[in-house]
């Protein structure tokens, strides 16, 4: 692969996260009781403690995470949500290595960084006791290591397609939501290896994209590994008393889920569907109401700068792509269509918001694209990618007491400052 002209911004990268971790862990036992979701995954991973079935229609590995976590730290609320926290400290650092090795790009990796820690979905999301984080924080982990073997094949590449593996095979034993984003890895190498090699591609060792590994070892790593870990994250449930999950049942299973997926058909009052994500329309109140000696509330939007400033820079990503043949930004762009588009063709009849969290982390990816590009320049408009920089991070300080359970000092309308469109309310 083509040397980087770039030095490696692995300091930035340390620094954003570590930034990231302070600010979500201020006020992380607020509020001192179960909130929104996790009704469902605190009390299933309080039951699987006891070992008892409980919240069947998901994944088991994030609820496993979450009942070790109050096995060690006791049932109390920040020990029910550091998973979360430190899963998405993780997964924005694994985010920022993953933007590296695609663009080699510095600033673009910097950019991207601080747009995912201030695009408002990933930091609520790492602060609520959910699945979604110990899911996108793995798969964004799988994502960096495949990356970086594609970057670099002769460096440690069964270290790296091993913990690929692992990592996908966890991320999906989290959430079912992030399987478009692991389907990259495999098509990949099977796409550079047609590239390079035609249809002799199976077995051959000296074959690209990495050298000394084969077609069939990599279906292994990539392939198999993940799908046996995941198997592998339903094993205490194989020892339920009451209706254990049968191991050679596996297929029976997974339909069962399904169906009790489909069958949650009740209206919610904070639905919304594909299209409503994208321009930013339908926010989810996690939390208002006056609790623990004040009136608090956590709010589930989108930054409203970077989230509409990001789909022209998704369009530009798509013609440089194209026209210009920069599969980096390709890259991003089939990312953030696969992930969405799972979502605009899922029969689940209830959808919500905070299913755009993988979309959106891709669409920054692409914001950052742009605004490197921007401030490349060496003409009047360069000042238009920093000046972005500083609205996305004020829009973020700005609207930091609603979406992180702060003192509000209003009383109950104190929501009213931030509620810019109706469809927020």
């Amino acid at each position: 692969m083509q040397a980087s002209r770039d030095r490696d911004p692995l300091p930035w990268c340390l620094a954003i996260g570590f930034a990231f971790l302070v600010v979500c862990l201020h006020r992380l036992g607020l509020p001192d009781k179960i909130y929104f979701d996790e009704v469902h995954y605190v009390k299933a991973a309080r039951k699987l403690l006891q070992g008892l079935p409980a919240n069947r229609e998901h994944p088991m590995f994030a609820k496993e995470v979450i009942a070790a976590s109050i096995a060690l730290l006791g049932d109390r609320p920040w020990a029910w949500r550091i998973p979360s926290v430190l899963f998405g400290v993780l997964g924005l650092h694994a985010y920022g290595r993953f933007v590296w090795y695609v663009t080699l790009r510095r600033r673009a990796t910097i950019l991207a960084a601080i747009l995912l820690a201030t695009n408002f979905l990933w930091f609520a999301q790492s602060r609520i006791a959910m699945l979604d984080m110990v899911s996108a924080g793995l798969g964004m982990v799988a994502l960096w290591q495949f990356a970086a073997l594609i970057r670099e094949p002769g460096r440690n590449p069964r270290l790296r397609l091993a913990a690929c593996g692992i990592a996908m095979g966890l991320s999906l034993g989290a959430k079912w939501s992030i399987a478009p984003a692991l389907a990259l890895p495999g098509l990949t190498f099977l796409g550079l290896r047609l590239r390079a090699n035609g249809w002799r591609v199976v077995g051959r060792k000296g074959a690209g994209p990495v050298p000394g590994i084969s077609l069939a070892e990599a279906a292994f790593w990539l392939g198999l590994l993940p799908l046996a870990l995941y198997w592998l994250t339903y094993l205490p449930g194989m020892f339920w008393t009451n209706r254990p999950i049968d191991p050679l049942g596996f297929v029976h299973h997974h339909q069962y889920m399904l169906k009790l997926q489909d069958s949650v058909k009740k209206l919610h009052p904070y639905r919304s569907v594909w299209y409503q994500w994208v321009i930013n329309w339908r926010a989810i109140w996690y939390l208002y109401e006056f609790v623990d000696g004040a009136q608090r509330g956590i709010l589930l939007i989108g930054n409203p700068f970077t989230m509409l400033a990001g789909l022209p820079a998704l369009l530009w990503c798509l013609w440089i792509g194209i026209a210009r043949r920069r599969w980096d930004a390709l890259v991003f762009v089939v990312l953030y269509t696969a992930t969405l588009m799972l979502w605009a063709v899922n029969g689940k009849p209830i959808q919500f918001y905070y299913h755009y969290l993988l979309p959106a982390a891709f669409l920054m990816a692409c914001l950052a694209l742009a605004l490197d590009a921007i401030w490349s320049r060496a003409d009047r408009w360069r000042w238009v990618a920093p000046a972005a920089m500083a609205v996305a991070l004020g829009m973020f300080v700005y609207f930091y007491p609603i979406i992180s359970a702060a003192r509000l000092h209003h009383g109950k309308q104190s929501y009213a400052q931030w509620m810019w469109l109706k469809s927020w309310r």
